[in-house]
């Protein structure tokens, strides 16, 4: 997941992502222009690692391999923040689903954590790869089960862990059997 907390860290962190990983793009408070060209090179760093690019939010230039919580083509993935929402999403055909927020985080100050009981029951109980997001970190990851991957934004800030959870980190594109 990318915001604009990551700053320049966002080069970094993208050249950390195994390949096959994925990059939700979210800048959504950046000026339509830098928006464009950030995303613009976001898809050239993909492309040359191997990862799939997925944006969320307006149109920001072509390149991306699918749409986050919005109507198109290519991958399609979703957030939920419910079992009710998750099951909807699983019934739409997305690919993935975010399964969030799992730990309290800053992408959404207040709102009620599911908890990882609570979290795994619901990636249990979905038809598609499960992703954990919402305070998240490889440590964390390690600690959930029923989850195909996770996603952040703060574990890849300056002076936080920066592990990458083998096998992946995202949405690769070989275990979901369409790529």
């Amino acid at each position: 997941m990318t915001d604009e907390r990551l700053g320049d860290g966002l080069w970094p962190a993208i050249e950390r992502l195994p390949r096959g990983s994925g990059i939700v793009f979210r800048h959504y408070a950046t000026p339509a222009d830098e928006r464009r060209r950030i995303f613009a090179r976001v898809v050239r760093l993909a492309r040359a690692r191997g990862l799939v690019v997925v944006r969320a939010g307006a149109w920001c230039g072509p390149g991306a391999d699918g749409v986050h919580n919005r109507r198109g083509r290519g991958w399609r993935t979703k957030s939920a923040h419910s079992r009710a929402e998750a099951r909807a999403a699983g019934r739409r055909g997305v690919d993935a689903v975010f399964v969030s927020p799992v730990f309290a985080t800053r992408s959404h100050p207040g709102a009620e954590a599911l908890g990882p009981r609570r979290a795994e029951r619901i990636a249990r109980e979905l038809p598609v790869a499960a992703i954990a997001l919402g305070g998240m970190d490889a440590e964390r990851f390690r600690g959930l089960r029923g989850f195909y991957g996770w996603a952040g934004i703060d574990a890849w800030l300056p002076g936080k862990r920066r592990e990458v959870n083998p096998p992946f980190d995202c949405l690769p594109r070989q275990a979901l059997g369409t790529g």
